[in-house]
């Protein structure tokens, strides 16, 4: 995992605080809700994996399907994992769980649907890194922890930072969405990169389909209040190539794999 996310995510905040005095935050509601219309952009193939061996267990709300997953999970002979990857796993859990839990604070704070929506389908993210801690008998630490609980220090800070910034407005709130997506994307894009267990990669590559979706729904209801949102850790090119593709979901099928 990075060691400077949470240099990454307070530079981030920081400019959105600046940004946001530039911002009509009385802005009408906006019709309809971006949640139910997530999408995503295509997926990378990690450390040489072959793109038609990953399988696609993402729905279009950027929800995972876990029985898909599982199977081709078990269907992968367990390797010996090295201690980056133990590490990634325990952080990996603790990052989906942040990303629930900020938004289900979020929602209850502003009652914006896409908030709700994109929780629960957090909740399967959590779910799908537990299947690996469960197969590698990994201890997991979420496990008993309340909502807005974190026994990781570093993750307890950036819950209360996104929490009290998000806080602020709905715009700040959505803005808040989209770069905890975008810090999941770059977070699992590294941990694949990192590996060469092809269960870890099909669950971080499904994760990270699941990311862009979340974010192309945060960006949209954005421009649904008139304000358009400016990548803060995504490259432009990068950023730029997820919003201008076409959603991916998949049924599960892992092709060849």
């Amino acid at each position: 995992m990075r060691k400077i996310l949470g240099l990454l995510i307070m530079g981030a905040l920081f400019l959105i605080v600046l940004g946001s005095g530039c911002i009509n935050t009385g802005a009408t509601q906006p019709t309809g809700t971006a949640g139910s219309t997530i999408a995503q952009a295509g997926g990378h193939g990690g450390n040489g994996a072959q793109a038609d061996s990953i399988p696609m267990a993402v729905n279009d709300n950027g929800s995972i399907q876990l029985t898909s997953l599982k199977e081709y999970i078990d269907s992968i002979p367990a390797g010996q994992l090295t201690q980056e990857e133990k590490d990634g796993l325990l952080y990996m859990v603790g990052e989906e769980k942040l990303a629930h839990d900020v938004y289900v604070k979020l929602y209850e704070k502003w009652g914006l649907q896409i908030f709700n929506n994109i929780a629960q389908a957090e909740t399967t993210h959590v779910n799908s890194v537990r299947l690996l801690l469960e197969k590698y008998n990994i201890t997991d630490p979420t496990q008993n922890e309340p909502v807005g609980v974190f026994t990781n220090p570093d993750i307890q800070a950036l819950y209360n930072q996104l929490v009290e910034m998000g806080s602020k407005s709905v715009v700040d709130a959505l803005k808040v969405g989209a770069l905890i997506e975008e810090t999941d994307i770059i977070d699992l894009q590294e941990a694949i990169d990192n590996t060469n267990k092809l269960d870890i990669i099909a669950t971080y590559e499904n994760l990270m389909k699941g990311s862009r979706n979340h974010l192309r729904a945060f960006v949209k209801t954005l421009a649904n209040y008139g304000v358009t949102y400016e990548p803060q850790l995504l490259s432009k090119e990068e950023y730029e190539a997820i919003i201008g593709s076409a959603m991916e979901t998949g049924n599960g099928n892992h092709g060849n794999g």
